[in-house]
């Protein structure tokens, strides 16, 4: 299995589109962010589907869950593979609610690979990051989510908890020497494996490379 989810973060559907093609039968799965989406929405990531590509659509909904359940329902039938969701229990509960019996798989979001220690005492959390994320991983896993979205550092022990049928996806992969970029909490790519992940989310160590293609091609051998 290529565990590689390529961030298409892009203000346009026309370079997303440049670097998919780039790519070509290397990637099979790409994850849509907020900016991709604000610009192109879902006739984009419908491309990507009609295309045969996997979409990790990466909205982090949380809203009341009427509204969540309603948003998770309409990308249910979309073809979707995976979405994510804050990891409060009540949009957890509403999301699994929205995704019915379709293949649509929810990723609950800990704690955001750019925040550290400091950035949660600015939210009020008095509990070390650690703290924060196992209690959002039990919510997760009580509440029928399929899996996780959590810092490489911290996958072993979301592993311990969320059990092997879970789905674990980390951002915040880099290759020895790759620039952090705004990252706090970072490991390499056979690191995150080795600890549990299943999938490993890369932005722009592929896509601001020269050839992405062969960046790509070495991670994966870097990984093998």
């Amino acid at each position: 299995m290529n565990p590689l989810i390529v961030a298409l973060d892009f203000e346009s559907a026309e370079r997303a589109r440049e670097l998919v093609d780039a790519l070509g039968d290397s990637i099979p799965f790409y994850k849509v962010g907020l900016e991709l989406y604000a610009s192109a929405g879902m006739v984009f990531v419908r491309e990507l589907i009609a295309r045969g590509k996997d979409v990790f659509l990466d909205l982090k909904l949380y809203d009341i869950g009427e509204t969540v359940k309603r948003a998770v329902a309409q990308l249910a039938s979309s073809g979707v593979r995976f979405t994510t969701v804050h990891g409060s229990k009540a949009v957890m509960q509403a999301a699994v609610q929205g995704r019915g019996a379709s293949n649509l798989r929810l990723l609950a979001v800990t704690v955001l690979t750019s925040f550290d220690q400091d950035d949660l005492a600015d939210l009020g959390y008095p509990c070390p990051v650690s703290d924060l994320v196992a209690l959002r991983v039990r919510k997760a896993v009580e509440a029928g989510v399929d899996g996780i979205v959590c810092s490489p550092l911290e996958v072993a022990a979301v592993r311990a908890i969320s059990g092997p049928s879970a789905v674990l996806v980390t951002p915040g992969v880099r290759s020895a020497g790759a620039g952090k970029g705004d990252q706090k909490r970072v490991a390499t790519p056979a690191e995150a494996l080795a600890n549990g992940a299943n999938y490993l989310v890369i932005g722009r160590q592929i896509t601001r490379a020269p050839d992405p293609a062969a960046e790509a091609r070495s991670i994966l051998a870097e990984i093998h």
